[in-house]
């Protein structure tokens, strides 16, 4: 992925910037996710928070507590409701963008599939992907 990119929610309310390629790239099975995204996974793209940069809008916020016990601060526009972005609390450093919101949702390239005991059956996960039962080990 280029070092480079840009994204934001539907409606264009809110938009970002980043520079500085992606720490990580991959999809997330777990329950709290696929409620999130009202889908099977979150394609999570793990970027530095000095490298992101809000440039329009201000998110509403939703925050929860994951099976690990850390805050999972959910950002979202308030005007069409898209999710934009997420602030983990076990690692302030970052945001992790969900990859539907880039401009460019084809520069996303996952690299494995966590919580995958959580997956839904009618998923049908990569197969060359590796895949950890819950959150891998740093």
């Amino acid at each position: 992925m280029s070092e480079n990119y840009s994204g934001g929610c539907a409606c264009g309310a809110i938009r970002y910037n980043c520079s500085g390629a992606p720490a990580y790239m991959g999809n997330c099975h777990c329950r709290d996710c696929q409620q999130a995204t009202g889908s099977a996974y979150f394609p999570a793209v793990l970027v530095k928070k000095d490298d992101f940069t809000l440039e329009r809008g201000e998110p509403s916020w939703f925050d929860r507590t994951s099976d690990s016990g850390h805050v999972m601060r959910r950002a979202f526009c308030p005007d069409c409701g898209s999710p934009v972005f997420i602030e983990n609390s076990a690692r302030p450093g970052n945001r992790v963008l969900y990859a539907g919101s880039l401009d460019d949702p084809s520069l996303y390239q996952p690299s494995r599939d966590i919580y995958v005991a959580s997956a839904q059956p009618w998923d049908v996960l990569h197969p060359d992907l590796p895949k950890d039962e819950g959150m891998p080990s740093r």
